[in-house]
């Protein structure tokens, strides 16, 4: 069977945007191949690493697992949308000045999620920081640094 395309319109770090898109195309392939969004990576193509996470209608998600048509009408950010006219926000200064990023592939999901947790939680504990954390994976730093990110851009704000 050919494969079909539908139409979508999905707002993209504040920039609405209409595409035709496979009925197969992964979220993931459509930020960074048709939209010239590469922060999120794939690594597992599974959904176990949050290399590729983005946020979705207020909510983090893997876009490894997420088929672009099921996006439609929806929200996204993705890292490239969180700086300000190129200048780092907050939690990125907090990640570069916690010394947090050593290779950088899981980064951009780490600071995605940091930002919602400080959403969902006004006070995050270390634990619950922790926690939330749990569905990214970063094989260079240990946590310890991330975590403290994480913490200090909460208690900034």
């Amino acid at each position: 069977m050919a494969d079909q395309m539908y139409s979508i319109i999905v707002t993209v770090n504040g920039q609405s945007i209409s595409a035709d898109v496979s009925t197969e195309l992964r979220l993931l392939d459509f930020l960074r191949y048709e939209l010239d969004l590469t922060g999120a990576k794939e690594v597992c193509g599974e959904g176990e690493c949050g290399a590729c996470t983005v946020v979705l209608n207020g909510k983090t998600v893997n876009s490894c697992l997420i088929l672009a048509v099921e996006v439609d009408g929806a929200e996204i950010t993705t890292i490239e949308g969180l700086s300000n006219n190129g200048l780092l926000n907050e939690m990125q200064n907090a990640f570069v000045d916690h010394h947090s990023v050593q290779c950088g592939y899981c980064i951009p999901g780490m600071v995605l999620t940091g930002e919602q947790i400080i959403k969902d939680h006004k006070n995050p504990s270390r634990e619950t920081i922790k926690e939330e954390l749990a569905g990214n994976i970063c094989r260079c730093t240990g946590y310890q640094k991330i975590v403290d990110a994480i913490e200090f851009a909460a208690d900034k704000r």
